[in-house]
């Protein structure tokens, strides 16, 4: 069967499956339980011949021989089992439940999988599989897993920035799907970047990526799309921790973050009170390397990143604007980032391209750096691909060429060779614009929020953008402007 008709066959039996009331993420689960099976049961014949971690009684030939209610029970206790298991086995079976009510159906996914060779598929292709339903997960608004999903052609633009090389180390610790290594290794496995030797194939498949998410349905998609996309092994161990990265520092440190940490302001955790009520408190981390303690999760994560990199480490992190403008905790971590990393660029997003509503964020890069009387910060280069700037998810997605110019303008192979396309007097409209640190430090609470371009849709009534697009704009500011007051009452309450 053609790859395109294997991606259609398992669409078309998703849809079967949702008419049934079952969601995006639900069937993602069970084929990931149903696919791991089946590879696993390929990797234990020729020519591999490898010995299986799975007991013989739920291997996959005990699902295939049973039909009706039979199966049903059978792959029930399956699933409990297998999540007692070591290894990532029991990592990707751990808290897992059958959504699958109908048995017929049951056996008919079990079959559709049964008689594909799934190993010995491209692995372009199961990856295309299993990323168009992550797509399609985040796409689900009421799910909520757009948060764990980070647009493609942005995190393919961050890594063609920071251009990682081989034999050196990447870590997310908000990892969500894996999207960020999966293009990480993209990049160091294309031949156009690096010819490959043995050993740093390996490298690249066992010691390359780390991360941490703590939502066990991602992380077990994670596993899954990394397993699929040929990074570790059945019986490798993984590297992708179910530990809070906040809680305490990391244990070692890294040549690369790639990170876009969860939105949403606040860290928190429920109780119940003596009333027999539950109640919410901010989460705070006492960490004595970390410059202020808050309970703004963005903040908290730009400061355990800095402590994650090696003293040659290299970040770029989706930050949502408060982390730039906020005052208090935000203008000390601004001010000690800006002093002991060397904060060169940061990219202004548009709305629109993420699946959570009402964000506005940014990518910011900066450089570790070893201990210095003086700042290392010297001056920010900063692309506005956000005034006069529009994307919807559906009709104007944003794509990998949309952010070629900001690509070419980073100059990644030296970015010290970098010009300025803003001009106060020849090109006002310049996108790229740098900005001293004097400059910086002297602005209102360090503030890194700075705009030059003139939004043309307030001047030029004339060529306003489309209805839907207005529509959309207005919406996407009424959603930050809504989410800013139920943090307000959260904490008043």
């Amino acid at each position: 069967m053609t790859s395109s008709a294997i991606i259609s066959k398992v669409w078309s039996f998703c849809n079967t499956l949702r008419d049934d009331g079952m969601s995006y993420q639900d069937y993602l689960e069970q084929l990931t339980f149903l696919l791991f099976l089946k590879m696993a049961d390929e990797y234990s014949k020729p020519p591999y011949n490898r010995p299986l971690p799975i007991p013989i009684e739920y291997q996959w030939d005990s699902l295939t021989s049973k039909r009706g209610a039979e199966l049903e029970l059978h792959y029930s206790i399956l699933l409990r089992e297998l999540g007692q298991q070591k290894g990532v086995l029991g990592q990707i079976f751990t808290k897992s439940q059958n959504k699958i009510q109908d048995p017929a159906k049951l056996y008919k996914l079990i079959d559709m999988i049964h008689r594909e060779n799934w190993v010995m598929m491209d692995t372009d292709v199961k990856g295309d599989i299993y990323e168009g339903l992550l797509e399609k997960n985040a796409e689900d608004t009421k799910s909520g897993a757009g948060q764990y999903f980070t647009p493609r052609a942005l995190i393919s633009a961050m890594v063609a920035c920071i251009r990682p090389e081989p034999g050196k180390t990447i870590a997310d610790p908000a990892c969500g799907t894996g999207g960020f290594f999966l293009s990480a290794y993209d990049f160091i496995a294309n031949e156009k970047n690096y010819k490959l030797d043995k050993e740093q194939k390996q490298f690249l498949k066992y010691s390359t990526f780390y991360g941490n998410e703590i939502v066990a349905g991602t992380r077990r998609m994670a596993l899954m799309n990394l397993f699929l996309h040929n990074i570790g092994d059945i019986d490798s161990d993984n590297n992708i921790s179910p530990a809070d990265a906040l809680i305490a520092q990391s244990s070692i440190t890294y040549d690369y973050v790639l990170a876009n940490p969860p939105f949403g302001k606040k860290s928190s955790q429920t109780f119940t009170n003596e009333e027999g009520e539950q109640e919410k408190e901010d989460l705070t981390y006492n960490r004595q390397d970390f410059f202020a303690t808050t309970s703004n999760k963005q903040l908290n994560f730009v400061q355990h990143i800095r402590t994650m990199l090696k003293t040659t480490g290299m970040a770029a992190v989706v930050l949502p604007d408060n982390v730039l403008f906020e005052g208090g905790a935000g203008e000390l971590v601004r001010k000690k980032i800006l002093e002991t990393t060397d904060l060169h660029t940061i990219l202004r997003l548009p709305t629109g391209i993420f699946y959570a509503n009402g964000v506005k964020a940014n990518v910011v890069f900066f450089d570790a750096k070893p201990s210095a009387k003086d700042p290392w910060t010297k001056e920010i280069w900063y692309y506005d691909y956000r005034t006069n700037v529009h994307h919807t998810l559906k009709k104007n997605p944003l794509k990998l060429e949309d952010l070629q110019d900001f690509i070419n303008c980073y100059h990644p192979g030296n970015r010290h060779t970098r010009i300025e396309t803003f001009n106060a007097e020849t090109n006002p409209e310049g996108r790229w614009r740098k900005f001293s640190y004097e400059e910086i430090v002297s602005r209102d609470k360090t503030s890194l929020d700075i705009t030059w371009l003139k939004d043309k849709s307030l001047a030029d009534l004339d060529n306003l953008p489309d209805p839907d697009v207005l529509a959309n704009d207005i919406l996407e500011n009424l959603e930050a402007g809504l989410e800013n007051f139920r943090l307000i009452i959260k904490q008043l309450q």
